[in-house]
């Protein structure tokens, strides 16, 4: 049995794709005999996901406000470290630029406990453009603690060739050794009907439309805005179709959201249902005609992966790193992340007939299936950490 201990900020299943992927990886290791615990910054109090096959240990200080409390400061994490790591195989660092990625730094770096750390992203250069005096205190935080806790992983690990590609010289220095590996979801299980039936009782506003379906965190850097003025460009020729936006609003956005709708007369047809979970969740990827992400910046998008299982093409910007795998496989259509390539992506998507329609639900299925199955990414990352550690 192999026993990896997983370090991730939260186990809240609100903070979007590291966690559900670290969750689903760590149930199909459960089954084939190993064991991934996860030492969380959420506090004690605080109890995630009470079915997961493994422990969850969560150290992290009292909510407050403050810089060390976003931080996630925890002065229990290190000394925990130190006395258990020993008791694993090996551990996974899922994410940086928080106090997880530093404690993991003072804990991990130059002793005997083998690890690998999963960027989740965080290395892209959008952020670099986006917000460069942020950039600045990263490039601090760089020197004593990201660079030198990359520098000694055994692996750092990306989810696809162009997150890899993207991140390199991020920082400086940039001294690491980069492996790509499988990500993805579980399938979807369940009825497929009692889904569907389940999410538009969830929307009675929505009735029997047809609808876009956006699925995740409501950031700005998911392109949103761009999302609701793209869909005012077809709305006049396909008047039988809406927009669902459904995510946690993590910064405030949906009222913005919900007045640009307004004025463009479309209030009724845009549709805000927020965080959407189990069968909900399920029938809002089955029904969906199709799934947007005009993303500026994306390493992979777990709620794409959950489409593609559903067989829903999507439609995605080239800022989501594995917008060439769908393309290749003929499983939905990508533009540039911008207003016009919204309207791109759209307005194409319009224009496809009902053959085109149904040939890109069988190929997002088929994608799913060949690339982002749960099982293939548990089986590559284990195979690789088994290779490494000997």
């Amino acid at each position: 049995m192999t026993r990896i201990l997983r370090i991730i900020t939260s186990a809240d299943p609100r903070t979007g794709g590291p966690i559900e992927g670290a969750r689903r990886i760590g149930e199909i290791w459960a089954s084939q005999g190993h064991r991934q615990d996860m030492l969380t910054l959420d506090p004690p109090e605080e109890c995630y996901l009470p079915d997961y096959s493994g422990t969850i240990i969560g150290l992290g200080a009292p909510r407050g406000r403050g810089l060390l409390s976003r931080y996630r400061y925890s002065p229990a994490m290190v000394p925990w470290l130190r006395e258990h790591a020993a008791r694993y195989d090996a551990v996974i660092v899922s994410g940086l630029w928080r106090y997880a990625a530093r404690g993991a730094r003072i804990a991990l770096a130059g002793g005997a406990t083998p690890y690998f750390v999963f960027p989740h992203g965080m290395l892209d250069p959008w952020f670099r453009r986006d917000a460069p005096l942020k950039h600045l205190g990263k490039q601090a935080s760089w020197w004593w603690a990201e660079g030198p806790l990359l520098k000694g992983a055994r692996a750092v690990l990306f989810t696809s060739e162009e997150e890899r590609v993207r991140a390199e010289g991020a920082f400086r220095p940039y001294r690491l050794r980069g492996d790509v590996v499988n990500y993805g979801t579980a399938d979807l299980s369940g009825d497929s009907a009692a889904d569907v039936v389940a999410f538009r009782r969830l929307l009675p506003a929505l009735g029997d439309r047809p609808f876009l379906l956006f699925l995740g965190r409501i950031h700005p850097k998911k392109g949103c805005d761009l999302l609701v003025h793209a869909f005012g460009s077809i709305a006049d020729r396909e008047p039988a179709l809406d927009l669902v936006i459904a995510g946690p609003d993590e910064v405030g956005l949906v009222a913005g959201l919900r007045t640009a709708a307004q004025r463009a007369g479309l209030g009724a047809r845009v549709h805000f249902p927020g965080m959407l979970s189990g069968s909900a969740k399920a029938g809002a990827l089955r029904a969906a005609s199709a799934f947007v992400l005009p993303s500026h910046q994306e390493n992979f998008g777990i709620a794409l992966a959950e489409a593609l299982a559903a067989g829903t093409p999507v439609l995605v910007s080239d800022q989501v790193a594995i917008w060439r795998e769908v393309v290749a496989d003929g499983a939905g259509l990508v533009a540039a992340d911008t207003l016009g390539g919204t309207r791109e992506l759209l307005t194409h998507f319009a224009d496809c007939c009902p053959e085109q329609r149904l040939a890109m639900r069988r190929n997002a299925r088929a994608c799913f299936v060949d690339r982002f199955h749960i099982q293939r990414a548990a089986d590559s990352l284990r195979l690789l950490i088994e290779r490494e550690i000997g």
